[in-house]
Parts: C-alpha cells; structure tokens; sequence
C-alpha cells in the first residue's frame, strides 16, 4: 500500500504545481453557459500530473527495485508509455489551442495502434460458458485497440462533470486491484500497476471533485481511460470486469453516437444529450449526479469479485437492456421539450 499512499501524495503536489502553470499562461476552460457548467475560468492540464505521477512511481519501481515480477511486464509498459506520450502531448496542444475532432481521432487511434503493436495484445478470451476462445494475432490486436479508443472516449465524455471521470476510472483500479489479490487470479504485479492507477487518481481528485479547481483536460481524460483499458488487458483479458464498471457511460455513449447517426448529425459534435446531463435536468445536483454515478460503477464493479463468466455477462445484458429503457424514456422526454 506505500506505492498507492507515494503515487496519491506525488498526485497532489503534481496537480498544485501544473495548476499554477496553467493559471500563469492562462491555459484554462472558459464557461459557455451550456455543457461546460462552471461558473469562472478553471485550469486545465491536470492530466499532466497525473501521467507524470503514474510514470515515475512505476517507471522508479520497473528500472530501479523490481518489485512483484513486474519486469515481466516491461514490454507491455513500455508499449503504454509511448501510447500515453503521444496523447500526453496530443493533449498539451488540444488544452492551448483546440485541434479539429477528427486531428484528435486519427492521433488517439494512432496512438493506441502503438501501443497494440508494442504488445499490449490478446491471444485469448474467457468463453462465458468454460474455458477460452482462442484469437487470432489481428483479431486480437483489433478487438485491443478497438477498446482501448473506446475506453478513452468514453472516459473523455465523464469529464463532463467535474471529477466524474477520474472517480470511476479509481473505482475501476481498485476492482481489478481487488481481482489480482483473489487466489484464482492471483497477480501482484498488475496489482500493484493498478494501486497506482487508483492513487494517482484520487490524488487529482482532492482538487477535481466539485467545485473543480482543475480540470483533467485533454490528456487526462484520454490517459485515465487508456490506462484502464491497458490495466484490464495485461491482467490477463479482465474485461469484462472494466467493462462492467464503466457499461453505463460506455452504453450512454453507443447510445448518443446513434441518435447522431439517425439524425444525420456530426458524431462528434458535443450535446447535453448524454445520461449525466439528462439527471441534472431532472432536477439532480451536479455533485449528487457524480456519486449516483460513483455507486452504479462500484456496485456493478464490486459484484466482478463474485460472480462467474456467465453471471457477469447476464449482469451485462441486463444492464444493457436497463440502458435501452432508460435511453427510451430519455429520448421520449427530449421529443416532447
């Protein structure tokens, strides 16, 4: 536990200085009075001290004191670290001056292209119904980097709200932190990458909670959800317990992407079309929406330590067919506003 207490301490003074950096050359995100919801001009950059957290306590422990055979992970690390780079630095220039959506696209799916052939891939996938279904080399790699931008564009619309993103990507390390230390997947060393993830985490999230005095930017929306994705692959294919602590928002987003689609808008035009701005205009609070959102993920999150390969993909369909309803019931409202 002394690496998640270093990694949320080095979180903190990395968030204060970047922060101040970011005031100092007025980096910040300025309220449009629609879905950026702030009231004043908040800094961004802060996915900056969270990838410089991340990487120097992991980085110290894989080159200097090899602890809990992470070296067997070194290639895979170091796939992840090139990744993250390039969207650190995508990110960088995204916050100074916005680039166009589709920049933003091609240098993302780039990036997690990188990483799939560093050797963050998939030979297999647990059969639902006993034993694996065995990947090709392609299909694998493609079904890894398929997730991978979904994982970080789904983390990329949380960060709508403030510390709605970096809160559940933190539930989401702990789950698969919790998974490693089982008797059947017992596995310190993607255990230990993941106590690091969820500290660096909550160490931003001291200052991102609401009232944000720092916002994830662009590198830190796409880097928290990347590193998840990465986390939950070199764990051994621990899907479907990452993709059950994020089902609802990666539902939400498969949902909005389709009314675009219908409606012959612009995928990636921004809307308050998605579920955490639909409850704040049923009446709930900005910070009661983040944690009604916090308990879904954790109480979804929490039942991948008990149930089986079967159970997890009943909990899955059930959520999806919950979602459809939902989504239903939302679109029906908007028709009728």
């Amino acid at each position: 536990m002394i690496y998640f207490f270093l990694a949320f301490f080095l979180s903190l003074i990395f968030t204060l200085l970047i922060r101040r950096i970011a005031l100092k050359f007025d980096i910040v995100d300025r309220p449009d009075g629609g879905r950026k919801l702030h009231r004043s001009p908040v800094p961004l950059l802060g996915g900056l001290a969270i990838w410089f957290s991340f990487w120097l306590v992991v980085g110290s422990v894989l080159f200097f004191y090899p602890l809990y055979g992470i070296e067997i992970l070194s290639k895979k690390l170091i796939a992840a670290f090139s990744g993250s780079l390039i969207l650190v630095v995508l990110g960088v220039m995204d916050d100074r001056r916005p680039l166009p959506p589709k920049i933003r696209l091609i240098i993302t799916a780039a990036a997690a292209l990188l990483t799939v052939l560093g050797g963050v891939g998939l030979a297999k996938i647990t059969n639902p119904f006993g034993g694996y279904i065995q990947l090709s080399l392609i299909l694998g790699n493609f079904l890894v980097w398929l997730w991978l931008l979904g994982l970080m564009y789904t983390t990329k619309i949380l960060d709508g709200l403030d510390g709605l993103s970096t809160g559940i990507v933190f539930i989401g390390a702990m789950m698969i932190y919790f998974l490693t230390r089982t008797a059947k997947f017992y596995q310190p060393n993607v255990g230990f990458i993941a106590l690091v993830l969820a500290g660096v985490c909550l160490g931003f999230l001291v200052f991102n909670f609401y009232p944000a005095k720092i916002f994830l930017g662009e590198s830190g929306s796409l880097f928290v959800g990347f590193m998840l994705g990465v986390l939950a692959v070199i764990a051994g294919g621990k899907i479907a317990t990452a993709l059950l602590v994020m089902a609802v928002p990666i539902l939400d987003l498969a949902r909005v992407i389709y009314l675009r689609f219908r409606r012959g808008q612009p995928i990636f035009q921004g809307d308050r079309r998605h579920l955490h701005f639909q409850l704040l205009d049923y009446g709930l609070s900005e910070r009661q929406t983040v944690l009604l959102l916090y308990l879904i993920s954790f109480l979804f999150g929490i039942t991948t330590l008990f149930l089986q390969s079967t159970q997890k993909l009943l909990a899955l369909l059930l959520l999806l067919l919950a979602m459809i309803a939902v989504g239903w019931k939302l679109n029906t409202r908007t028709l009728k506003h």
